[in-house]
């Protein structure tokens, strides 16, 4: 996709979307930490429903400590993978206590130091958390990437360090939301919606599909 395909392609969905957010529910940073920790492999309407149950009873790492393992899995195992994800929610919190003061810590090196938290992660809390122009590469954006000619990649950091370098500064910020949005909504892993896509014109896949 060409630079001029690509302003258009991000200012289309800008002027559909103003300000997009991310699906996850959460009312602080770390909510939002733990609820993106708990979505891998899993959907955000899933981690929702835990969350809903979870967060009133422990929302700070002091209160999931004070929950012990036991009863923080009691809340999440309607999630895929709960075991291992609540056993790094614990450690995750016990390192925050013991290092970060309880605070979520503002910097990719720090969090990524987190037990279950990753790249894709960190991206995610820099991004909404701290307002960074980072990329969470997650399997919508992977395929829209690659799909619309966006930003090709064979790995998730191969398309993310090419949307780094493409992606206009001015869209920067609230690119990964838009094109995880529309990788969900829209151009779809099965079969995309292109005769309702709003950028359809500036879009290079060939197998475009019809109304």
């Amino acid at each position: 996709m060409k630079p001029a395909a690509i302003e258009a392609f991000f200012a289309t969905l800008q002027a559909a979307n103003p300000q997009p957010q991310t699906e996850l529910e959460y009312t602080s940073v770390f909510e939002l930490l733990a609820a993106v920790l708990l979505s891998a492999q899993a959907t955000d309407v899933g981690v929702n429903k835990a969350t809903r149950l979870l967060f009133p009873v422990a929302n700070t790492p002091q209160k999931i400590l004070a929950l012990g393992l036991d009863g923080l899995e009691s809340y999440i195992k309607t999630i895929g993978l709960y075991r291992s994800k609540a056993k790094h929610l614990m450690q995750t919190c016990r390192m925050l206590v013991d290092q970060h003061g309880g605070e979520v810590p503002g910097t990719r090196e720090a969090l990524e130091a987190l037990p279950g938290v990753g790249r894709k992660t960190a991206n995610v809390v820099l991004n909404v958390a701290f307002g960074q122009p980072t990329m969470a590469v997650d399997t919508h954006i992977f395929r829209v990437s690659n799909r619309t000619g966006l930003a090709a990649g064979k790995t998730p950091l191969a398309v993310e360090i090419q949307l780094m370098k493409r992606v206009p500064p001015a869209y920067a910020v609230d690119s990964h939301h838009w094109l995880i949005l529309h990788g969900r909504y829209v151009c779809q892993a099965r079969k995309p919606l292109c005769p309702q896509c709003a950028v359809c014109a500036y879009c290079e896949f060939k197998d475009k599909t019809k109304a």
